[in-house]
């Protein structure tokens, strides 16, 4: 029993490779640019829309909310980097209804991928809303002191988003693969249920964290034109 898709190479040269995990992402990749093609092809801004227009608005209007919700005051800049992460991990977890079919989210490389996109967006993010002196600032307070801690912070936070949604995605596979030794007719049916609940959940857990993190350094530590951000900053830790 292999572990991941990593194991699984169908080409290799020197320290290039090909597994099964890149092959899956890029063609979950293309199925998504694709679907998105066609979606918006004929966007209707009258009269009747079609289900799948109504998805798409459904899908905007929701991650919209979620993001100002968090304390961003312009979630339109956020959406399109935010939104990807969430429906990619979630598009990833959903298929794991497909026979054969393993999750690039059950592989470490790609959630560490992942997480790192996360950890370049932060500081851009931030310093488009602070300038590059009012981002940098945040990393000395409340004190100088406080320097190397804060720039631990930043990556262990990163490692730990990796880690996170590996670790959960790879139990439940691990999971399913010992139930279907044990009882192979019965077991399976609900671990695929659970796993589309909980592959849900990590995507949506993923994606509010990346808000998170943004909307910290977007805003600075203490920011006087923000009072409540700490308390906003706390909150989604709560689901």
């Amino acid at each position: 029993m292999h572990l991941s898709g990593d194991d699984i190479v169908f080409w290799r040269y020197g320290f290039l490779k090909l597994n099964l995990t890149i092959a899956t992402t890029w063609v979950l990749m293309a199925l998504m640019a694709g679907v998105s093609a066609l979606v918006t092809r004929r966007i209707s801004t009258e009269g009747p829309r079609s289900r799948w227009q109504c998805l798409l608005e459904t899908i905007v209007t929701l991650a919209n909310r979620q993001i100002g919700e968090v304390g961003l005051e312009n979630p339109a800049r956020y959406l399109p980097f935010l939104a990807t992460l969430f429906l990619f991990i979630a598009t990833a977890n959903l298929c794991t209804v497909l026979p054969g079919y393993e999750p690039p989210t059950g592989s470490l490389s790609t959630t560490a991928a992942l997480a790192l996109s996360v950890f370049v967006a932060v500081p851009l993010f931030g310093i488009a809303e602070q300038g590059l002196s009012g981002y940098l600032k945040g990393y000395v307070e409340p004190t100088p002191i406080m320097l190397p801690f804060n720039i631990i912070g930043e990556l262990t936070r990163t490692l730990a988003l990796a880690v996170r949604l590996f670790g959960n995605m790879m139990s439940g596979v691990m999971i399913l693969g010992i139930l279907l030794t044990i009882a192979p007719l019965f077991f399976p049916v609900l671990m695929n249920i659970l796993g589309l609940l909980t592959g849900m959940v990590q995507a949506y857990i993923f994606s509010i964290l990346a808000t998170v993190y943004i909307a910290a350094a977007a805003k600075g530590q203490d920011s006087p034109q923000h009072p409540n951000h700490q308390e906003t900053k706390e909150k989604p830790w709560t689901h």
